[in-house]
């Protein structure tokens, strides 16, 4: 069982069109819509390749009843904790040669609402398969609100630069995350390879791991016994909303069926390129993706002291 923590769903939205212009009407071409924000992409990316996923997420309004009543449409369970605020919205909009993004800042929640949040995932965490955490902490959340998260019998991974103290078994974070986590700039493969080196000392060093995600340049990974991986993947897609989430679905989808690291980061990999062949975050196909992993490179790093 993968538990997914939500504490900033939201309705992601990927509008298509020709070609984007701006102050004029445009008319799309392809609507998507799903239940979105970083942990529920990461939630239905990981029951796509066939991990058994729970969501739990922090929802309100009428755009968190519609986030619950498609997740039930899908067959994804989900744990909902309810709040007064309407869950927010974010938009894709996709043309032949660009992303452009609009993300709604998420509703505030109040110490009790938040608190009952935290006391329903913490019953609903994956012990003792993996927990992912992924997002930012809304508005009224405390500062500490991770910690309090990240229950310690399990294995918890989180994707976030809302760290603070939290000791999880596994960071995954992309570059511009990273070097703001780090306060470094990681600008090329070696300064990632550093960058994971002083995250994963960061939660915790021995038994403990980290991954900077590099878009088209791949991702690196320091495994819980300090050992360095680099991976890579020829690949290209259009939709890369959601990749990092299909990255971090994929990685934790794999550990949990006993995979060893190098194999984990591979298929990690693989979601991740296959979520950006298909318009909406956290949508892929499961073969795709197992063929994509099939064809990544995965090589060790010599040890990184992190500086």
């Amino acid at each position: 069982m993968i538990a997914c923590v939500a504490p900033s769903p939201s309705i992601d939205r990927v509008f298509e069109v020709a070609r984007l212009r701006r102050g004029e009407i445009h008319r799309p071409t392809r609507f998507v819509r799903v239940p979105g924000g970083k942990g529920l992409n990461a939630a239905r990316a990981a029951a796509a390749l066939g991990a058994d996923v729970r969501a739990i997420a922090l929802l309100g309004g009428h755009a968190g009843r519609w986030i619950a009543e498609e997740l039930a449409r899908i067959g994804l369970p989900l744990v909902a904790s309810w709040c007064e605020g309407e869950t927010r919205s974010c938009l894709s909009v996709a043309d032949a040669g660009s992303l452009t993004e609009f993300y709604e800042e998420n509703a505030a929640v109040s110490a009790a609402e938040w608190e009952a949040f935290a006391r329903r995932a913490q019953d609903a965490v994956a012990s003792p398969g993996w927990t992912t955490i992924s997002g930012s902490l809304p508005p009224g959340a405390p500062s500490d609100g991770y910690e309090k998260l990240i229950a310690e019998s399990s294995n918890v991974a989180v994707d976030t630069t809302a760290l603070g103290t939290a000791r999880p078994v596994l960071v995954k974070v992309n570059a511009s995350e990273a070097g703001a986590l780090t306060e470094r700039d990681v600008d090329s493969g070696v300064a990632a390879v550093e960058a994971a080196h002083a995250l994963r000392l960061r939660i915790g060093g021995d038994g403990h791991a980290a991954a900077v995600t590099l878009g088209r340049d791949g991702a690196v990974l320091v495994e819980p016994d300090g050992s360095s991986w680099h991976g890579s993947l020829v690949a290209g897609g259009r939709y890369p909303v959601g990749s990092g989430d299909a990255f971090l679905a994929g990685l934790v989808s794999a550990l949990d069926s006993g995979n060893d690291w190098p194999e984990a980061l591979a298929a990690a990999l693989g979601a991740a390129a296959a979520n950006a062949e298909v318009p909406g975050p956290g949508l892929l196909d499961a073969a795709r993706a197992r063929g994509l992993a099939e064809q990544a490179v995965v090589e060790p790093i010599a040890a990184v002291r992190a500086r």
